[in-house]
């Protein structure tokens, strides 16, 4: 009977740690926006409402242009992350004259800090900025690229992608170093091209490094708060103006803290739609013995 407990408290003790961060740090802070999101603050007192926050979300047309803006934000950075991610880890694996620089370059965005690219970026994306002057030799006018409407969302995709694509192309190296080579050279060897060879061996090998490149990037992107806040505030015309924006925005601008936390938990809860849909489609099924 001691010889039993003995490893069941080992195992308890080493995974206590791991735990109480899980609590503390996850499941607290989400059972707290649960919680707060069932009352408003009345006079100084924090009244309970029940329901009625998500009820006037469900009738409030910022909050589903808010809404409209995060999902069409990650229908599209999520794709050209992690494409580009896969593209620069398969060159990065390479052996070529010239490797060693551009694998230097593709780990830059890794060693600047999310606040300094944010800076960068604004002042490269000015109207006398850098990228305003590279057109500028191939005859295309400077563009507003975060005050206008139709550019700013896509400006901070452009950005959030240079910032990320280096930080997922770490996790994709490490799933094609893991890919035993005889298996390539077996390929060769039956005449296999480059592109069988990465449709019929590199992909499906890679698949669960893959979903969790997917699911980690989207749990970020469906986030991302830091950019907008810095470059456009949600603007113009909330076309920038994703769910934790709109988050911040109730809590620490109007004072509604519990439209934001209701905002939170629905943020949440589309999340963990999201990623258990995409462990049903992607982790695929197990092998039977």
């Amino acid at each position: 009977m001691t010889r039993t407990r003995s490893p069941l408290l080992l195992i308890a003790a080493l995974l206590a740690p791991a735990l109480l961060g899980l609590v503390v740090f996850r499941l607290y802070p989400i059972a707290l926006a649960v919680s707060d999101s069932l009352f408003n603050m009345v006079r100084g007192h924090q009244v309970f409402v029940g329901l009625d926050n998500y009820v006037a979300l469900i009738n409030d047309s910022v909050f589903w242009k808010s809404l409209q803006v995060t999902f069409w934000f990650n229908l599209l950075i999520n794709p050209i992350q992690i494409a580009l991610s896969l593209g620069l880890a398969l060159l990065y694996v390479q052996k070529f004259r010239g490797i060693t620089f551009y694998r230097f370059l593709f780990l830059i965005p890794i060693g600047v800090s999310l606040p300094v690219a944010v800076i960068i970026w604004r002042i490269m994306l000015s109207q006398d900025g850098l990228v305003n002057g590279l057109i500028g030799i191939a005859g295309i006018p400077a563009q507003p690229w975060l005050t206008s409407e139709g550019l700013a969302l896509y400006s901070i995709i452009a950005i959030a992608t240079w910032k990320g694509i280096s930080y997922w192309m770490i996790f994709i190296i490490g799933g094609l170093q893991n890919i035993s080579t005889e298996i390539y050279e077996a390929a060769r060897l039956d005449g296999a091209t480059a592109w069988q060879r990465l449709w019929h061996i590199t992909i499906p090998l890679l698949r669960p490094t893959l979903l969790f490149v997917l699911v980690a990037d989207v749990s970020i992107n469906f986030l991302l708060f830091a950019p907008i806040f810095m470059l456009t505030q949600g603007g113009p015309a909330d076309s920038t103006n994703v769910l934790m924006y709109e988050a911040y925005k109730s809590g620490f601008v109007f004072g509604d803290m519990g439209r934001a936390m209701a905002i939170i938990v629905v943020v949440v809860l589309i999340l963990l739609v999201i990623v258990g849909l995409q462990f049903r489609l992607l982790a695929g099924k197990p092998e039977r013995k």
